[in-house]
């Protein structure tokens, strides 16, 4: 049977691909962002927000703060490796969210679930002509180019058929027909480039609909998806040893710490009440990555929560940024 042997979850915004000292360009696009989403899903421009909250955080974006949260997600994201490394899982799920990368408008699933023996990712951000920092990004989510991922077709199948028994309807899909025009992107190659340490694991993409409705699912039905998942994984005759990651969130574009924190400290219960109790309003944009996050937890439910850190990696005085989070889940 296989056995889910670890569990993780990694913010994958952009800030962890840049420098310090880039994390300015990404200042640069808050100040310009006309719907900043605050947790009561009201959708602001950066000057309602400061007005708001006031420069709640102009301590927190000096170069020696932000070098030094730096270095600490770095850390963190090292430590998310190594676990990864000694668990030595067969193939890695990747919960995550597609960005106009490889769906769009014209065909925008809730759930689906990529079973295709090869994954290609997008070149979006690999323009020669591209500022440095865009470029940067663009190598750390492996989008500087297109580039092909091993993926684990047939065990894909069996989580297909498996939800699709347990009275989930998930989408399928098999190929890219041209990552020029639509791959995947940066939920899925962050995780890939950052924590598998160069070696070459099978992934099984999950793909969540979190930020574009009208179908984006609730908290409560992502949770009742990771414990169904948990099910069909331990349920295959196959003998794999099964790694999930959460990939993204958690609140942004204005940074929630007790949004945040709420979040981590209802996993670290296990208490799916209170994850499926999140307003859909504190879930608009960027936050609404949570939802990758309540997945992985639900499906690695069967493992107690055993280490995580939180950054709240503010940018701009107001509080804009990312709460930047990591977390292991194993014996």
């Amino acid at each position: 049977m296989a056995q889910i042997v670890l569990g993780l979850g990694a913010s994958h915004t952009p800030l962890l691909t840049l420098t310090a000292e880039q994390w300015q360009h990404r200042a640069a696009v808050d100040y310009a962002n006309t719907q900043l989403n605050m947790s009561d899903g009201r959708l602001l421009r950066y000057e309602e927000v400061l007005a708001e909250l006031g420069p709640r955080s102009a301590d927190q974006v000096t170069p020696e703060v932000l070098a030094a949260k730096e270095r600490a997600c770095h850390a963190a994201l090292d430590r998310l490796g190594d676990a990864l490394a000694s668990a030595a899982p067969d193939v890695v799920v990747i919960v995550g969210d597609d960005q106009r990368e490889l769906f769009g408008p014209n065909n925008q699933p809730a759930i689906a679930i990529f079973h295709g023996d090869e994954i290609a990712t997008s070149d979006k951000f690999g323009d020669e002509d591209g500022a440095e920092w865009v470029k940067a990004m663009g190598r750390g989510y492996l989008m500087d180019d297109t580039h092909v991922v091993p993926g684990a077709g047939a065990f894909a199948l069996e989580l297909i058929r498996g939800l699709i028994d347990a009275e989930f309807d998930i989408a399928s899909c098999a190929r890219v027909d041209d990552p020029k025009a639509a791959g995947f992107g940066h939920a899925y190659g962050f995780i890939v480039k950052r924590l598998f340490q160069g070696r070459a694991i099978p992934v099984v993409p999950v793909l969540l609909n979190t930020y574009y409705g009208p179908n984006v699912p609730s908290p409560a039905r992502c949770w009742k998806l990771g414990a169904a998942l948990r099910q069909v994984i331990e349920a295959s005759p196959a003998k794999l040893r099964v790694a999930v990651v959460a990939s993204g969130g958690l609140s942004h574009f204005v940074v929630d710490e007790v949004l945040d924190r709420g979040v981590l400290d209802a996993m670290a219960r296990g208490d799916a009440e209170a994850l499926a109790a999140i307003p859909r309003g504190a879930l608009n944009s960027g936050s609404s990555e949570i939802l990758n996050w309540i997945v992985a937890a639900g499906a690695a439910g069967g493992l107690p929560l055993r280490w995580h850190d939180y950054q709240p990696l503010y940018r701009t005085p107001a509080g804009t940024g990312v709460g930047a989070a990591f977390a292991i889940w194993g014996a």
